[in-house]
């Protein structure tokens, strides 16, 4: 596995993480390839929502605009071409309940403007990163349709932790806020405490498989 993610993932990217996904979620991954995909497309829904959402609350901030309208729209693209594929596989598309993923990230935020959007973007480039990750994992494990796209979107997932790592350092500057590499570096280790963790429910961002 760690070839197929030095091999598809810049070195950057692997350092920002502080822990590789475990290889029980990748095997569950694999066993529950219909959950895969159905969470999959709603982490993309979801990802476009979050920059709308941003969009509307820092209408004040051209760069911050301009960057979340074209991840909005490309995370929005690749929901549709998630939903095309299941259906071609005879994929239902349904609700499922949300992993405690991006719940356990935001809890801790920091209350106020501009220090808590700052946590929001370095929150933005561990799920991006993340996700980006889990995607280098499966490639070598999956069919040839799937291994296809998920590469596919190996480099624009990539680009979206780039800018909101960029956009967190940028705003933390401007507010004169010198501790964003130790904020950085407590977010990580909150999220790889996540992905370490054991997790009764299986999701594209859940921790170890309980049953593991």
């Amino acid at each position: 596995m760690q070839d197929s993610l030095t091999a598809l993932l810049p070195p950057d990217l692997l350092s920002f993480l502080r822990c590789p996904t475990p290889q029980a979620w990748v095997e569950a991954a694999l066993r529950n390839q219909e959950l895969l995909l159905i969470d999959h497309a709603q982490c993309e829904k979801k990802a476009a929502s979050t920059a709308m959402s941003l969009m509307y609350r820092y209408v004040d901030r051209p760069l911050l605009l301009t960057k979340m309208s074209q991840l909005a729209r490309e995370e929005l693209l690749h929901f549709e071409q998630v939903v095309t594929l299941m259906e071609s596989r005879g994929i239902a598309y349904r609700h499922l309940s949300a992993s405690r993923y991006a719940e356990g990230l935001r809890r801790h935020l920091r209350a106020e403007d501009p220090l808590r959007l700052v946590d929001l973007l370095i929150v933005g480039a561990l799920i991006e990163a993340r996700s980006c990750e889990r995607f280098a994992c499966l490639i070598p494990r999956l069919d040839a349709e799937l291994a296809k796209f998920y590469r596919s979107l190996v480099k624009s997932e990539g680009r979206h932790y780039e800018d909101y790592l960029m956009l967190a350092r940028l705003v933390a500057e401007e507010a004169g806020d010198g501790e964003v590499e130790a904020r950085i570096a407590f977010l990580a280790d909150r999220e790889a405490r996540l992905i370490e963790a054991p997790d009764g429910d299986f999701r594209f961002h859940s921790g170890v498989p309980e049953a593991a």
